[in-house]
């Protein structure tokens, strides 16, 4: 069994299982160090030493690897130690955003359901296309996606600050109730 733990972070953080209750249940893990942790790339698997071997064989074959990235290492090492922690943050401010997009129109997002730093907004309610809403706020200096005729999704991450997510609220209540 294999995890694709992009976001692990985040559900360690939100849920408080460590990390080894979610590793015990597998047999390989990638994890993400760019999504919700800041670092510029990177990835790591996660297994026993045969399966790692496997893995980097396998890894070159495809044409995968890099050469002398001493420095992205760093980068990895330094957004497992400080950025860990701080990822609560994301998790606050995206539960901000889904309660002030709720008290726009209560169909739009369930705040309850928001636990982590991804928000999911269904626009059948609110007469318009996700794609309707990217452009409108893409116009005032959002850019948010479109991933569906009526589903778009927030993300707040490192580089989204508590103004950023005020300004944020701001132009996405605006978009949604222009005409």
């Amino acid at each position: 069994m294999h995890l694709d733990g992009a976001r692990i972070w985040n559900a360690h953080v939100a849920s408080g299982v460590s990390f080894s209750e979610y590793g015990k249940h597998f047999d390989t893990i990638s994890v993400c160090l760019s999504k919700g942790l800041g670092a510029p790339i990177g990835s790591v698997m996660l297994s026993d030493k045969s399966r790692v071997a496997d893995a980097r064989i396998w890894r070159k074959r495809y044409g995968a690897g890099m050469r002398q990235v001493g420095i992205i290492a760093a980068a990895g090492h330094y957004a497992l130690d400080n950025n860990i922690n701080r990822l609560s943050e994301d998790h606050d401010r995206a539960k901000r955003l889904a309660q002030a997009l709720h008290s726009v129109n209560n169909s739009l997002v369930d705040p309850a359901k928001v636990v982590t730093n991804i928000v999911g907004l269904d626009l059948v309610g609110m007469g318009m296309t996700a794609a309707e809403l990217s452009a409108r706020c893409k116009d005032a200096g959002l850019w948010i996606s479109a991933l569906g005729p009526h589903y778009a999704r927030l993300v707040t991450h490192l580089d989204f600050d508590d103004a950023q997510c005020d300004e944020a609220i701001e132009i996405l209540q605006r978009a949604l109730v222009a005409k």
